[in-house]
């Protein structure tokens, strides 16, 4: 399902990079981690990822800070889904807001990840 696929996985929790990873990997998505919204940037300005896995709330820069800067600032358009601890509508509102193409709540549930990751695949026609 990704095969050949680059994603970015910025999530500060260790469990959380890691169960990404095993999900992501399993499909055969080539993952690059980071554990700040800082780290994201820098590795978006310089690296094409076909995703972005956002955490929201994180040290340094959280999630939100960083989906601004790379719409805004890096006029990026790569597709990030928000990875939220809570699911609350107004929260998944403000990640739409902001310039997020979508919001999962944490822990990772694999199906609803990767009907995400399908929806959004779909929407920005990425094939691996």
């Amino acid at each position: 399902m990704l095969e050949g696929q680059k994603i970015l996985v910025a999530e500060d929790n260790p469990l959380n990079q890691k169960i990404a990873v095993f999900l992501l990997t399993k499909h055969g998505a080539d993952i690059t981690t980071v554990a700040n919204g800082a780290e994201a940037i820098r590795l978006v300005e310089a690296t094409r990822f076909d995703l972005v896995l956002m955490d929201i709330q994180m040290p340094e820069m959280d999630g939100y800070e960083a989906t601004q800067y790379i719409r805004h600032t890096l006029k990026s358009n790569v597709p990030i889904l928000a990875l939220s601890a809570s699911n609350y509508e107004d929260e998944i509102a403000k990640c739409l807001s902001i310039g997020m193409n979508g919001c999962i709540s944490k822990p990772i549930d694999a199906d609803k990840l990767f009907d995400a990751i399908r929806r959004i695949t779909k929407e920005f026609n990425i094939t691996a």
